[in-house]
């Protein structure tokens, strides 16, 4: 690929992220890896059965499970528990509508019961503005979500049970301050609805998959490409996540992102899937990063990565 995006390796491998299945049961607009319920990707049991192992064996010290839904996949909860098991850090990425979803009402006690860190989407407190993005009735499906994790303990003051929020833009635009929307977020969903969380992550969007296609049909795909580019912030890259993680598809096949992923830009070092993986000794420092035009996306204004801003 060609880009003038600068040139970064990699500096340690602390993260495991996972993408176990693009099924979901929602269909937002902005999503990069075009989920849905109709899509029947998931991940087969023999490498669910090698994730385990590799965290163990390189001393991983985060699994990051992501999506579609990732708690559509069956063998979520055994993953989740396996990986528990070795007193590693796991994240959810979860949607929250899944909650309520039947057969997975659950879920949420499951999460608590094994300390796993949420980390859930929530663009708007407002919502119209939430429904406009991720189809109606999500909002209110979303605050009976957040509303249950509270009970449980999730985002409350002094509790290890983390609710991280995600935000992201509804159009082409970059995130505004991560610091002063958090707290907008706070006064507004406890005012409205006695919400509590912990902390809020603002992402920017990416142009790829299904962002970029709703772009390209406004005829603004280009301006936004530009703006990412013009607001490229170089501090940003000494924290971007690609450097100290590995992200793997429902195959098994390993990327230096979840972008790379989903556009299939492989990774120019070894190894190559999950089962590599299973090698001693690799040595993950210093392997160059393949970069593209979309990495600005991470780079503009404030930052954006996988835990909101970067400055």
């Amino acid at each position: 690929m060609l880009s003038d995006f600068p040139l970064i390796d990699r500096i340690s491998f602390e993260t495991l992220q996972v993408n176990i299945g693009y099924k979901c049961n929602q269909t937002c607009i902005h999503c990069h890896v075009n989920a849905g319920p109709h899509r029947w990707e998931m991940m087969n049991d023999e490498n669910i059965s090698k994730i385990p192992r590799i965290i163990k064996l390189h001393n991983i010290k985060t699994l990051d499970i992501t999506g579609g839904a990732p708690e559509l996949h069956p063998r979520f909860k055994d993953l989740v528990k396996s990986v528990r098991d070795l007193n590693v850090k796991v994240i959810d990425r979860c949607n929250l509508t899944i909650l309520s979803e039947k057969g997975y009402e659950d879920m949420a006690k499951f999460l608590a019961s094994n300390k796993v860190d949420i980390t859930a989407s929530l663009p708007c407190y407002l919502e119209e503005n939430v429904d406009k993005q991720r189809g109606e009735g999500v909002f209110k499906k979303s605050i009976l979500g957040l509303k249950e994790l509270n009970s449980l303990g999730y985002g409350l003051e002094n509790s290890d049970l983390i609710l991280n929020l995600v935000y992201n833009p509804i159009g082409p635009h970059l995130p505004p301050s991560q610091k002063h929307l958090e707290q907008k977020y706070k006064s507004e969903l406890l005012n409205r609805h006695g919400i509590h969380f912990t902390k809020l992550l603002a992402l920017a969007n990416m142009p790829i998959n299904r962002f970029a296609d709703f772009l390209s049909r406004q005829g603004k795909l280009e301006d936004y490409e530009e703006l990412l580019k013009e607001n490229h912030n170089p501090n940003n890259i000494k924290s971007l996540m690609c450097r100290s993680s590995i992200s793997v598809d429902w195959n098994g096949n390993l990327y230096d992102c979840d972008f790379n992923q989903q556009l299939g830009i492989s990774q120019n070092n070894n190894p190559k899937n999950l089962h590599d993986l299973l090698r001693e000794n690799i040595k993950f420092n210093g392997q160059k990063i393949t970069v593209d035009k979309h990495c600005f996306g991470c780079t503009a204004g404030s930052g954006s990565s996988c835990g909101g801003a970067l400055t």
